[in-house]
């Protein structure tokens, strides 16, 4: 398989990655949950879950699996709640009288989605394929980096399609490198509906699975170098001993709704879901 990543730098993916201690339960408070999706009840966004302790800790986290509360398994909010609750309001929670807790959940969606950019411009900054354009990435990078440092005010205030738009077009630019490195054996897929399909050790370099649709296909064994998963539905997708080293654009939370094994190939900066390792 090509190699298309550089190796991750120290501590690029830190603030990207969830970090529970220093948070103040923000995904348990701010968010909509539905029971049917692996939530604990049906719950309003703005209403503290009911499993939500007074130190912002999860009352059950240690038996996630044993309820089947999948929906909570799979979150992951890409450093945005630490980010809320230390950066932008300064070890502050939505507690503190004075915190508007509807205007912190508000800046904490909006940070999730200026992080979730981040993520996807920090692969591209490690992919080979888009050397001539590591000053862009770069750049991008640090931009979007400073408007999750500003105050809520002015993270409210915030054009957010316009980050999405200017942060798309720069993947794209990517993509399209990728693509000419790694020529894909078999022939486009020209349908994004791949809903329970068997792929079983196929050889699946450089696909396109952006925004398809994956919930429970079979990639059990596959070959996936430069294969795109940007927005793609992974929900119950066989990822056993399937290799997505070299994969693109896959992120934690897709992995986390995915099944997969000890034996599956992660790339380095996605971590291994603890249900895999029995």
């Amino acid at each position: 398989m090509k190699k298309l990543h550089n190796e991750i730098k120290t501590d690029q993916y830190r603030e990207l990655t969830i970090d529970c201690e220093n948070c103040c339960g923000l995904c348990c408070v701010a968010l909509y949950f539905s029971k049917n999706e692996g939530f604990p009840e049906n719950k309003r966004a703005g209403k503290p879950c009911v499993n939500l302790q007074k130190n912002f800790r999860c009352r059950v986290h240690t038996e996630l699996e044993k309820r089947k509360l999948k929906g909570c398994m799979a979150y992951d909010c890409f450093g945005a709640g630490q980010k809320v609750t230390q950066t932008v309001y300064h070890g502050k929670s939505w507690k503190d009288k004075d915190v508007k807790p509807d205007e912190m959940y508000r800046v904490f969606l909006a940070v999730y989605q200026l992080h979730q950019m981040l993520w996807y411009l920090n692969e591209a900054a490690l992919l080979i394929p888009a050397a001539d354009i590591y000053g862009v990435i770069e750049s991008a990078i640090q931009d979007l980096d400073r408007l999750t440092r500003q105050t809520p005010e002015a993270l409210l205030k915030l054009d957010l399609e316009a980050c999405r738009e200017k942060t798309n077009r720069l993947l794209k630019e990517v993509w399209h490198r990728v693509q000419n490195t790694v020529k894909s054996t078999v022939e486009p897929q020209k349908s994004v509906d791949f809903i329970g399909k068997d792929f079983k050790k196929a050889v699946l370099d450089g696909q396109d699975f952006s925004m398809s649709l994956l919930i429970a296909a079979n990639l059990e064994g596959c070959s996936l170098g430069g294969a795109n998963f940007l927005g793609a539905d992974l929900r119950d997708a066989n990822l056993k001993n399937a290799d997505l080293r070299e994969s693109i654009f896959l992120t934690q939370a897709q992995v986390n709704t995915a099944k997969g094994n000890a034996y599956t190939k992660l790339p380095e900066f996605v971590t291994c879901p603890k249900t895999w390792r029995k």
